[in-house]
């Protein structure tokens, strides 16, 4: 089962900013991350892992409004 990365901190109990310093980015990075704003690169992925505790093939990276979007667009069909 796939989680999406907010999930994946929320799951872990870190806050952004937490998260941030453990990943040694900012909040705002991270929230960009949970919103598909931006993306890791391949060695925050790997930090990610360790500090998550998921592995990469279980995190999607996904806006958090991903299913409300989803939703609206077959909506309209």
């Amino acid at each position: 089962m796939a989680i999406t990365l907010k999930a994946a901190r929320i799951n872990r109990g870190l806050t952004q900013a937490w998260a941030g310093k453990l990943l040694g980015v900012s909040s705002y990075t991270i929230s960009n991350w949970e919103t598909g704003k931006s993306f890791p690169d391949a060695m925050q992925i790997l930090k990610i892992q360790e500090i998550y505790g998921v592995k990469y093939d279980d995190i999607i990276f996904l806006p958090a409004n991903y299913a409300l979007s989803v939703n609206d667009k077959e909506e309209h069909k």
